[in-house]
């Protein structure tokens, strides 16, 4: 939706006096707001400014659901004096770099964001920024709900009791279910998530490890965890791990089966990072062989799941296995969502774009060389 200052101020600055007043150009490609009001409330001038913000959002793609048009359907004269663009969902490539020849901020609007062509934005010196807080609580919330779901056999009993002819009104005796009070929780990557889920997961009793190579020394006694040398030793001694590492060159494909096969018999793996760290092929002989014995995954390889040409794990899945009852949760990547996040992306985005484009600030900026 197009906003009352877009409409009125497209074209060249207006002027005030004989000083001509500037015009940022931001668009919001996907489109996924009924308004503007939060971002223009954010955007407009503070005391001792004098601008205009011509805030569009170009409805790319309004829900996740459909497939998104291409950068080349927004109007050519509006591409040609965009500075900045706030984008959740879509891909950046160079040849849609190509298309915004005045571009100087892109947000991603969220915490992963590995799907900008970063080498491309880093030559033209265009400034790269996420918003790696809105969600953190729900996040953590949910890579705990999704490890509980498991680890106390609430799936297993939902799945028999609902898809069994004369299910028995009986605990099951399983690996998936044990005490979890002094068993042993795993997190790869303690960062603001990975921290929020390491100390829900203390609060219930278990034992917390963790490795991250890239953490300063001092926060495992900050915070009264256990740190381990090395991603063996974390995928050895957890019997239930999370992940919370981001997507890069380092860990695209990094949990396969030489990781998995590590964890001791029963164990339980969730994933709220990225799916394309975790290689299924892995994950489903792990699963049929028994050391691992239950995933939940808020993400996959690929997003949506295709309708045709799924893996086959994800295929057993739909297809309700016998094999897999209760050993498979998958909620469609909506750990980050609550109504109070979606709030906190719109005001924390037009926060960080407003900071950078407008106010020649760095908050929440990736340098080129970050990982």
């Amino acid at each position: 939706m197009e906003s009352s200052l877009a409409t009125q101020h497209v074209g060249a600055p207006l002027t005030n006096g004989t000083h001509a007043k500037p015009t940022y150009t931001i668009i919001h490609a996907e489109g996924m707001w009924p308004d503007d009001t939060v971002e223009h409330e954010i955007f407009k001038s503070k005391e001792g400014q004098a601008y205009y913000v011509n805030y569009v959002q170009t409805n790319l793609a309004p829900t996740v659901t459909e497939i998104p048009k291409h950068w080349s359907a927004i109007d050519k004269s509006l591409r040609n004096q965009v500075q900045g663009i706030m984008l959740f969902r879509l891909p950046l490539t160079k040849a849609d770099l190509d298309l915004f020849p005045k571009l100087k901020i892109v947000l991603r609007m969220g915490v992963g964001y590995d799907r900008l062509d970063r080498v491309s934005l880093a030559k033209r010196n265009i400034t790269v920024c996420n918003i790696p807080d809105y969600g953190t609580c729900e996040i953590a919330d949910h890579a705990l709900a999704l490890a509980l779901t498991l680890r106390r056999g609430v799936a297993l009993h939902h799945d028999m009791q609902r898809f069994t002819e004369t299910p028995s009104w009986l605990y099951i005796p399983s690996p998936l279910i044990h005490r979890i009070q002094a068993k042993t929780f795993g997190i790869l990557g303690l960062g603001r998530i990975g921290m929020a889920t390491a100390m829900r997961a203390k609060a219930f009793g278990w034992d917390v490890i963790f490795y991250d190579p890239y953490l300063l020394n001092g926060v495992d006694k900050a915070l009264g965890l256990e740190r381990v040398k090395d991603t063996q030793e974390l995928f050895r001694r957890s019997t239930t791990l999370s992940l919370h590492c981001p997507c890069t060159r380092e860990t695209r494909g990094m949990i396969g089966y030489e990781l998995l096969s590590l964890m001791p018999f029963g164990s339980i793996l969730v994933n709220t990072a990225r799916g394309e760290i975790v290689d299924l092929d892995g994950v489903e002989r792990c699963l049929k062989e028994g050391n691992l014995m239950a995933v939940g995954f808020d993400v996959l390889p690929i997003e949506p799941i295709p309708k045709v040409g799924a893996h086959p794990l994800i295929q057993a899945y739909r297809n309700r296995e016998e094999w897999l009852m209760g050993r498979m949760v998958i909620t469609p990547h909506t750990a980050f969502y609550s109504p109070e996040s979606y709030v906190d992306i719109r005001i924390k985005s037009a926060e960080t774009m407003r900071d950078v484009l407008i106010d020649g600030g760095m908050l929440n900026v990736i340098r080129p060389d970050q990982e």
